[in-house]
């Protein structure tokens, strides 16, 4: 017997009744979902929850903050639900109710004084200070970020089902078991490979067959040769919770192979050479703490390589000799300007080993001939500051693109090797046409470049013999038809090869690598990145559009949609991306993923705003510095385009943009908050100062180039 009180009830009789009373619980949806809000419904209001439940709409009376907050707004909900059951409003207007219950992490605000410039007495307040968490173990930090996802996911409960459907989609469209296109080099065609399930990839060989002509656009690689698997990167990564491969370089003899790993995932390497042959190690020990950047000498035993500094800043260049001992590696240069990265490089002739160094601004190179890895580093152009060139090797002479404040767009110049100094223009400086790239073989030169922010290609003949040359003719151009487009250099192949490899892609064209002939003219495709799941590309039209900035200045834009699907009407939805830093172009290319939005009727835009390149030199210094609210600007301007234009309307329009992209979403949002409905932010780079300050943080001295220098006074 169980008894309590003044009456005593049967053990089966209890039981009946607590059974009873969890069973009424778990039949009653509102209480179980609302809990002490419940008391908040009226009887109407409960069968109502009831309706909505039982027809999946369990989640607009989820995750409600405790009672005495936020009543209101649950108040307001619920009249919206009745209104919904009897269909008196729309999903959305429910929706935006649903949204206003919940109930967002606020960040607490915590006093922090951070020094100003050097020198003065200057001191800034920073509440949020307290975030900053270079180890990930701040409790505080870590509950912060665990209530933000929290919330996230309340939010986001009613797109489960889409979440899983748009992630069915984009995998869908990719081709796991794929090949890269193969390149020829020596004896050889190199290529890699994708398995299906697996995450790495797969590099491979095979012989060029007996007899094979001369390289040509018509090249294929002969199945029938054997192939040889010179590095499985799934196996390898089999034994690592993180794996990364860094460089990858044969041997000039093409016995031997070089490669660095990440097993850790902090960008250093370790470097191993094995024989191709047999799989086995020839190092004594692996080199750890690399940049994973190497070079070949042609002696096929002496290899470069470089190190970083405490933070991780590539600064030092090591020679060693295969089969020697580490320790015994001789430092043949050490970069001391913090503002300033190596990298190691061996020209397309095989001939010329460089070190390059460079700041965001600045650059640096000295060569050693391959033939002599223990002799002398030599500099092509003394380093000037705001003065960045860029070198390509044939027989006696460079060839030299040189950007500095008289010739802000760059141009070509040609020296000869026993003295640099010595030089001339083979292409002059323009203020319209941006040369960006150089592609130097025995018998042509291929100078990548823009015109109003399109890219092109011009081809010129140079003079038999490898001689160095005076002047160059008027050069054929290689073009494309499409109004917004992506062009540049692919892989090259051999030296003497007549084919130029280049890369192209658009919003409406999936990734082609193509084999130009420059003698012939004649092209082929040697391969397209599939794009599965039925994808058609003249399902969608691309277009390039111009707003007028605030100062009169026109902005490009490219734009993608799927045909059929769009009113054009001020209705459609539309996603706008904006970057806008460090020279880089935010060119159009085609995603997979991004037509799952095409396909729903979303309009894709991209912002060429300045900061970026895409329009030379100088639409980058207008977007930099005291001129960078130039960038928001240019962006709002787009925006407001697109709506004057009836391509969306701010109800409809939805901003991205990552890193520095994330501080132009962080500014256009303050500046304008009218204008947009929704933004992501990447990894938004929206602490400038801040960090600008703290030289402890990697990249910061090199960035100041880029934002300034708060540390120094006016």
């Amino acid at each position: 017997m169980v008894g309590r009180g003044p009456f005593v009830l049967g053990a089966g009789a209890a039981a009946g009744i607590v059974a009873g009373i969890v069973l009424r619980r778990q039949n009653n949806p509102v209480r179980t979902l609302l809990q002490n809000n419940a008391k908040l419904l009226s009887k109407k209001d409960h069968h109502t929850v009831r309706t909505l439940v039982r027809g999946g709409q369990a989640h607009i009376f989820k995750h409600w903050p405790a009672p005495g907050i936020r009543d209101q707004q649950k108040i307001t909900l619920l009249q919206r639900a009745r209104a919904f059951a009897s269909e008196s409003i729309s999903a959305k207007e429910l929706e935006e109710a649903r949204l206003e219950v919940l109930y967002p992490p606020r960040c607490e605000k915590r006093e922090h004084q951070l020094p100003g410039p050097p020198g003065t007495d200057d001191l800034r307040k920073d509440q949020y200070y307290w975030l900053r968490d270079d180890n990930r173990t701040d409790e505080d930090v870590l509950a912060h970020l665990r209530a933000e996802s929290d919330y996230c996911h309340n939010v986001l409960e009613n797109t489960e089902h889409l979440q899983e459907e748009l992630y069915r989609e984009m995998r869908g469209r990719i081709q796991e078991a794929d090949q890269s296109a193969p390149v020829r080099d020596g004896p050889y065609f190199y290529y890699s490979r994708t398995l299906e399930g697996k995450q790495y990839r797969v590099h491979c060989r095979r012989k060029l067959p007996p007899n094979v002509g001369p390289p040509s656009e018509s090249d294929s690689m002969d199945e029938s040769q054997p192939e040889e698997v010179l590095l499985d990167e799934n196996a390898e990564a089999a034994r690592f919770d993180f794996y990364m491969v860094g460089g990858l370089e044969p041997s000039p003899n093409h016995k031997l192979l070089a490669y660095a790993e990440d097993t850790s995932g902090n960008e250093k390497y370790t470097l191993h050479v094995k024989d191709i042959g047999s799989d086995r190690e020839m190092l004594k020990e692996p080199i750890k703490e690399t940049a994973g950047n190497v070079a070949w000498a042609n002696d096929n035993k002496t290899l470069f390589y470089v190190t970083k500094d405490k933070l991780d800043r590539p600064f030092k260049v090591w020679r060693h000799h295969v089969g020697g001992n580490a320790e015994q590696d001789e430092l043949v240069y050490h970069e001391e300007d913090d503002q300033m990265y190596v990298h190691l490089a061996k020209s397309r002739d095989e001939k010329i080993l460089s070190i390059h160094v460079g700041s965001s601004v600045t650059s640096e190179t000295r060569f050693l001939s391959a033939d002599e890895p223990e002799g002398e580093w030599k500099v092509i152009l003394p380093r000037v500051n705001n003065v960045e060139y860029d070198i390509r090797h044939r027989g006696d002479h460079f060839f030299i693109e040189i950007r500095d404040e008289n010739r802000p767009n760059s141009e070509v110049l040609v020296v000869p090797v026993s003295d640099p100094t010595q030089t001339k223009v083979l292409i002059p400086h323009k203020t319209d046409v941006k040369i960006e790239s150089m592609v130097a073989s025995q018998s042509h030169l291929v100078v990548f470049q823009r015109i109003k922010g399109l890219q092109e290609a011009t081809i010129y003949e140079l003079p038999d013999g490898l001689g160095m040359p005076h002047m160059l003719g008027m050069g054929e151009q290689v073009q494309f038809p499409e109004a917004a487009y992506s062009l540049g250099p692919g892989s090259q192949g051999d030296f003497d090869s007549p084919v130029l490899r280049i890369g192209y892609t658009s919003l409406t064209t999936p990734t082609s690598t193509i084999d130009l002939n420059m003698r012939t003219g004649k092209r082929a495709v040697k391969k397209v990145q599939p794009v599965l799941g039925g994808f058609s590309k003249d399902s969608y039209k691309t277009d390039r559009l111009w707003a007028t900035a605030s100062d009169g200045t026109k902005v490009p834009m490219s734009i993608v949609y799927r045909q059929g699907l769009v009113k054009l009407d001020g209705s459609d939805p539309l996603l706008l991306n904006g970057y806008g830093s460090y020279e880089v172009c935010n060119d159009p290319y085609l995603s997979g993923n991004r037509l799952s939005l095409l396909d729903r009727g979303f309009i894709f835009a991209l912002a060429h705003v300045r900061g970026g390149g895409e329009m030379g030199r100088n639409w980058y210094e207008d977007g930099k510095y005291l001129h960078k609210k130039n960038t928001f600007t240019d962006f709002i301007a787009c925006a407001e385009y697109l709506v004057k234009e009836k391509y969306t309307s701010p109800a409809h329009l939805c901003i991205e943009g990552r890193s520095a992209g994330g501080l132009t979403m962080g500014a256009v949002l303050n500046m304008r908050p009218d204008l947009f409905n929704a933004a992501i932010m990447g990894v938004p780079f929206v602490d400038v100062v801040t960090t600008m300050m703290d030289e402890s943080i990697p990249l910061t001295s090199i960035e100041q180039e880029e934002w300034g220098n708060p540390n120094v006074t006016a």
